[in-house]
């Protein structure tokens, strides 16, 4: 899918992101100021757009040794001036107490300053001294050139965040052409990330749908397709981003104040502060497009020459063209109908007995199940009523329905017409031996031969769940009902 879709005529390549759109609306003076970050901010804060607050900001040597560590919060970000692809990032969590200090220059009153990072490790002023040397010989610079260390607030984790990112802050990039939002995508951070949202370090992208702010597509190490949070079951995609066109404002803004025609620009999410501008981006990388599932030339294109007069008219235009065509993309690079979870569906049993019912569509199920008088109905009456005979415990431990299934099954399947297998089935409930019947399910007009378990399903909303065995055919879309 993936090959597919990187040899669309849609991507945007990298010689062209340059040539087409960095050189010729990307001016020196409008890029220099995004690669000044103290001064970016300060700019963007002028201009009416919400930023970190700057704590305190290290030059030179000297001042560096001047330094009173004393100010520092207990939680803040230490970042490059002239950092580039996140590294140099330093980001600490949280402060010890004072300890007895091993020399006099680490603290006041006999006391050392430690503060701790994502991973739980100490940082002590000797480590920040150490990292702040290296930022101001250049080593985070986009050139090697002299940078400024700088302190600013951590910004604190959105409660709807807490369990999808790892000891971070989630950020929104959002891609800015001719004052239209053309692309988005949620980036979260991990463990390999080491809490920051940096796809480069490991990362999660997941795209976003410019109508609605719903999350899509999420990729892992840049290109790998992924659905859930990697070790859990958390699905990426259906995730509401808060504050959907206050982000895309702040966006807009950004561009107008900055004075780059084509922007990557980074918004977070504060508890408390809502919406706050991160960084502005003059070389914004192309991942976006992997995990929108869609390409970026095209979408550039629409936009190209528009009389974009407000910041509110560039929103509803990227809303509008960019939002809700993810779906028919996706169906065309995958070869696949992309279903929601919850659709109306038709199945057809023994002697072409047709039924239609609405279904649950759960990725997270292994088998479909449906209900016993669904069953009863598409003719399989007889069956169910020689599988209840034998009066099998209602629930089982996993050994017990092991064992059960070798002594049982061959012998059911001798003595009962139309039992197509056996299946045992594990859930939050408890494990059941289940019989298992053939029939046709015809999802979007597709068909699916399939075999499904029995269950009584009377106490439940949908009469049949669909699991991912019978799901090849297509792509489940969590936002879609």
């Amino acid at each position: 899918m993936l090959k597919t879709f990187k040899k669309s005529r849609k991507i945007l390549g990298m010689s062209s992101r340059n040539l087409e759109y960095i050189r010729p609306h990307n001016l020196k003076k409008a890029k220099r100021l995004a690669d000044d970050k103290i001064l970016s901010k300060k700019i963007l804060k002028k201009g009416g757009v919400p930023v970190p607050v700057l704590v305190a900001k290290i030059s030179s040597l000297e001042s560096l040794e001047k330094f009173d560590w004393g100010i520092l919060p207990t939680s803040f970000a230490l970042k490059p001036n002239r950092g580039f692809g996140g590294e140099g990032i330093l980001i600490v969590y949280g402060k010890k107490k004072n300890e007895p200090a091993r020399h006099a220059s680490q603290g006041e009153a006999g006391g050392e300053n430690i503060w701790i990072k994502s991973d739980g490790s100490r940082v002590t002023v000797d480590d920040l001294k150490n990292h702040v040397r290296n930022i101001i010989d250049g080593s985070f610079s986009l050139s090697g050139i002299a940078g400024v260390a700088f302190f600013e607030e951590r910004l604190q984790l959105l409660k709807l965040f807490k369990p999808y990112a790892f000891r971070g802050i989630p950020d929104i990039r959002v891609l800015v052409y001719n004052k239209v939002p053309v692309m988005a995508m949620l980036r979260i951070p991990t463990k390999e990330s080491t809490g920051k949202a940096n796809l480069q370090q490991g990362a999660i992208g997941i795209g976003v749908d410019m109508a609605n702010g719903v999350t899509t597509t999420a990729i892992y190490r840049k290109s790998k397709i992924i659905e859930y949070v990697p070790g859990t079951r958390l699905l990426l995609s259906g995730i509401k981003i808060p504050h959907w066109t206050d982000i895309l404002k702040l966006a807009v803004r950004a561009q107008e104040v900055s004075g780059l025609g084509f922007l990557g620009a980074d918004v977070a999410i504060d508890k408390e502060r809502g919406p706050v501008f991160l960084e502005l981006n003059a070389r914004p990388g192309l991942s976006i497009q992997i995990a929108n599932l869609s390409g970026l030339k095209e979408r550039l294109e629409r936009v190209e020459g528009l009389n974009i007069k407000t910041i509110e008219r560039g929103v509803r235009v990227g809303m509008n063209l960019f939002g809700g065509e993810i779906e028919g993309e996706v169906e065309e690079i995958s070869g696949k109908k992309v279903i929601g979870t919850v659709e109306k569906i038709k199945l057809i049993g023994k002697s072409g007995k047709e039924i239609e019912v609405e279904a649950k569509i759960d990725t997270g199920a292994g088998f479909t199940a449906i209900d016993s008088d669904i069953a009863r109905e598409l003719g399989f009456g007889e069956v169910l009523e020689k599988f209840e005979q034998h009066e099998f415990p209602k629930r089982l431990s996993r050994e017990q329905a092991r064992e059960l299934d070798k002594k049982a099954k061959e012998e059911l399947l001798k003595t009962i017409p139309d039992l197509a297998d056996t299946a045992i089935i594990h859930s939050s409930h408890g494990t059941t031996y289940r019989p298992m019947v053939k029939i046709d399910i015809i999802i979007d007009k597709i068909g699916i031969p399939a075999k499904v378990s029995v269950i009584n399903r009377s106490n439940l909303k949908n009469p049949i769940i669909i699991g991912k065995r019978n799901l090849g055919n297509f792509l489940v879309d969590i936002s879609k009902k």
